[in-house]
């Protein structure tokens, strides 16, 4: 019987050996990076927020909820301390900010974005935008795939609670 760990493992190097190619790498390493500090969020609710006066306190609630996401991400990641994955052969396709993992901060703040903004932007955008940020971390070597679910489930919660009194964000 294959145990988590090992499914863990097994799942990244799928992720890590195949769909590669030099554009795919390129095209999901340029994706990914607009995810780093939830950077791209962030901007979504400060354009939202200058642009949408009539729900301007919406788009900055969102804004918030992304960043208490990448704060409680951390918080999580200093508490387990869970390493980079490290595959022989395999080297990580993308620059990191720490050398720690779990859960991924790409996922969680995805998530936690989809779930706030949700109310003003089509949800499903919003989604495919943070499956594809999740999906791009084990691609690129950096994240095993339970860290992304980790930081999906994280992120979820963190946008559920953030957004749970704005009736707009239903």
């Amino acid at each position: 019987m294959l145990s988590l760990p090992s499914l863990d493992r097994r799942l990244l190097v799928a992720a890590r050996t195949r769909g590669h190619g030099p554009r795919r790498e390129h095209a999901m390493l340029v994706y990914s990076r607009m995810g780093e500090h939830a950077a791209c969020w962030l901007i979504l609710g400060m354009a939202g927020a200058a642009l949408d006066a009539d729900r301007r306190s919406v788009w900055l609630n969102g804004a918030a909820a992304v960043a208490a996401a990448y704060a409680v991400n951390y918080a999580v990641k200093l508490a387990v301390r869970r390493p980079r994955p490290q595959l022989a052969g395999l080297p990580a396709l993308s620059p990191v900010v720490s050398a720690l993992s779990f859960p991924s901060a790409h996922a969680t703040t995805s998530f936690a974005a989809a779930r706030a903004y949700r109310g003003l932007v089509s949800p499903a955008a919003l989604y495919a935008a943070a499956v594809a940020f999740g999906v791009s971390r084990p691609y690129l070597g950096v994240h095993y795939p339970s860290d992304v679910l980790a930081g999906a489930v994280l992120g979820s919660v963190v946008g559920s609670v953030a957004a749970g009194g704005d009736s707009r964000c239903r």
